[in-house]
């Protein structure tokens, strides 16, 4: 996949790394050109430091050969922003819009905007670490791990995975 992603702090880094160790295609875009040395030395993807919601950058960018879009800066407003951009002007078929602002979630919703709230994230990922057990909750501490859970039925109960398919 070719993946855009505007902000390159702790997040957009992370998330830039895991796409590009995974095999995309990464553009990442920063106002502060000193951020993409988050990235580290062996990041193969491409950095620009600009707006994210400046078109022509965006262009530059590549815009139009995205499969995806993230906009993860500190700042709500720049990304719904970016978001909106990405969405109504270049019609990008998956665009994902971090916002840690609670109180307007409802809001980003109604715009048609899919949206990660990392107050609530972490929240609840802090909550299930106090609250419960299951190993759902510890799934985000390593980004090389991905946890899924599923109800097991009388047929594959007390099975071992690599008898499930025997």
């Amino acid at each position: 996949m070719y993946i855009i992603i505007v902000g390159c702090g702790k997040v957009g880094s992370e998330l830039a790394r895991l796409l590009a160790d995974s095999g995309h295609n990464v553009v990442a875009i920063d106002k502060d050109p000193a951020s993409f040395q988050r990235l580290g030395a062996d990041f193969n993807g491409v950095t620009i430091t600009g707006n994210g919601f400046d078109v022509d950058l965006l262009k530059e960018a590549g815009i139009e050969q995205a499969d995806a879009f993230c906009t993860v800066t500190d700042n709500d407003n720049a990304n719904i922003m970016s978001g909106q951009v990405a969405k109504k002007i270049f019609h990008i078929p998956k665009v994902i819009t971090r916002i840690n602002d609670v109180q307007y979630t409802h809001v980003y919703k109604e715009l048609g905007i899919d949206i990660v709230n990392s107050t609530t994230l972490l929240a609840s990922l802090i909550r299930n670490k106090i609250t419960e057990s299951r190993f759902s909750s510890f799934f985000l501490e390593d980004s090389r791990l991905d946890a899924m859970e599923i109800e097991a039925g009388a047929k594959i109960a007390g099975k071992r995975v690599e008898d499930l398919g025997k």
